[in-house]
């Protein structure tokens, strides 16, 4: 396959109840496991078939791809669909710019998702965006968004860095794209840069019940940053998982690594292994 460019109070109290539980055995409730293949992103740049094959056999059973997937020419995506089929994992969302999200862009991204099988197509980044009305506006393009997607049996989505999370003028921007956005765009927690930002993502879910479908589980450490693999870190996992299944709507998981001291594969290898201990 040649490879083009590649790429309420009532829920809080049921919520208080199963923590402690939830961290002794787990949260009980199967969701699957993915992959953010941004993590193996110059694996994926030299060799897609391989690398999704890879991931597959590892046991994730879903796949992110990350923006540049939106080159694609529909042909392709329907070989890397036949691909996925094969060896048995599912793409759920996709990473896109904000361009991908406006009305010009919008057809492409609807018309590869579909072929895909994505249910969310997810904004991974507005930019540099330096005022409340900025960020007012970039909850519009999300609402129009999610207008065009919704007869289209999709749905749009926004991925958070440490940016959404840091006050701005007394007001953290992704509290701007909650309040302004409909209940049915899903807001793609990443756990690491949530906590680096000095937020606390467990009371981030419970604060948005239903709108948490699915959640980048990258860890964090004072010392080390992104370098940890997940379950190495400060994020709570037991706490977040009891939160995101029975409060934030969660459908999948998606394992995330920027980096790390192995090569790409077997980092994502062992944060898996890692996942399977912290999950069980």
């Amino acid at each position: 396959m040649a490879h083009k460019k590649s790429v309420s109070r009532r829920s809080f109290l049921a919520l208080s109840g199963t923590l402690p539980l939830a961290m002794t055995v787990g949260c009980g409730k199967h969701v699957p496991v993915g992959l953010e293949l941004y993590s193996v992103r110059d694996d994926l740049k030299k060799d897609l078939p391989g690398t999704v094959t890879a991931v597959a056999k590892m046991g994730y059973q879903v796949v992110e791809f990350y923006a540049p997937y939106y080159d694609w020419t529909p042909a392709y995506a329907k070989e890397v669909r036949k691909l996925m089929d094969d060896v048995g994992v599912s793409c759920n969302s996709t990473h896109n710019s904000p361009a991908a999200l406006a009305p010009a862009g919008l057809g492409k991204a609807i018309e590869l998702n579909q072929i895909l099988g994505a249910k969310f197509i997810v904004m991974a980044s507005a930019g540099k965006i330096e005022t409340l009305d900025g960020w007012k506006d970039v909850a519009n393009q999300l609402t129009q968004a999610a207008d065009t997607l919704r007869p289209q049996g999709l749905r749009a989505g926004y991925h958070n860095h440490q940016l959404e999370f840091t006050p701005l003028d007394g007001k953290r921007p992704l509290e701007i794209i909650a309040a302004g956005t409909p209940k049915d765009v899903m807001l793609q927690l990443d756990v690491g840069t949530c906590i680096e930002a000095g937020s606390d993502p467990v009371a981030w879910v419970v604060a948005n019940p239903g709108r948490i479908h699915s959640m980048h589980c990258k860890d964090w450490s004072r010392t080390k940053g992104y370098d940890v693999l997940f379950g190495e870190g400060e994020a709570p996992w037991g706490k977040l998982f009891a939160a995101a299944e029975s409060t934030g709507g969660i459908e999948y998981y998606l394992i995330e690594q920027e980096g790390s001291r192995f090569p790409a594969l077997e980092t994502v290898e062992r944060c898996l292994a890692n996942w399977k201990k912290v999950k069980a």
